[in-house]
């Protein structure tokens, strides 16, 4: 086996990304069609083409925009959006449904804790992070799939100190 990652393919164990579903794009899009036509008003000319030229494109990469954050795990980390974490840095992991969400973020929330919620995606997970030279204390996150992230973060916590 060799040291360099460079030759291997990347595992990846999970791996989902957090997409706004069509039924609620629609009523943004009909939000920025009734602003373009406000400001439209019936005017000749550009000022009656261009708004729907700019906001409707504007919302529709918008909402795409907030459906890419990624949730995955590969290569002995845990990707959730930008943010990345070792698996061996993996402590506690708990699942919260739909009517749990408000302790989570509500007041019991820490506020250096990593967030990444989208309200559309109703399960949360909470991770807590062992790194002493983390600040961050825990992980709170959106998935579609927590029981099944949290079997594979739990399972690689169990056979993380057979390893070393």
């Amino acid at each position: 086996m060799t040291d360099g990652a460079a030759g291997k393919a990347p595992t990846t164990k999970h791996d989902e990304r957090l997409y706004v579903t069509w039924y609620l794009w629609l009523l943004p899009m009909l939000a920025a069609g009734l602003l373009a036509a406000e400001v439209h008003l019936g005017y000749p000319g550009v000022r009656a083409w261009l708004p729907y030229v700019v906001l409707l494109p504007l919302t529709a990469v918008l909402i795409w925009r907030a459906g890419r954050a990624p949730v995955r795990v590969e290569n002995g980390q845990l990707y959730v959006g930008n943010a990345h974490l070792p698996l061996a840095h993996v402590g506690t992991v708990e699942v919260f449904g739909p009517k749990d969400k408000r302790a989570v973020l509500g007041r019991g929330l820490d506020p250096t804790a990593f967030v990444l919620h989208r309200g559309w995606v109703r399960p949360l997970v909470r991770i807590e992070v062992t790194d002493p030279d983390d600040p961050t204390p825990y992980w709170v996150f959106s998935t579609r799939h927590p029981d099944k992230l949290a079997a594979l973060l739990k399972n690689h916590e169990t056979s993380s100190p057979t390893n070393n």
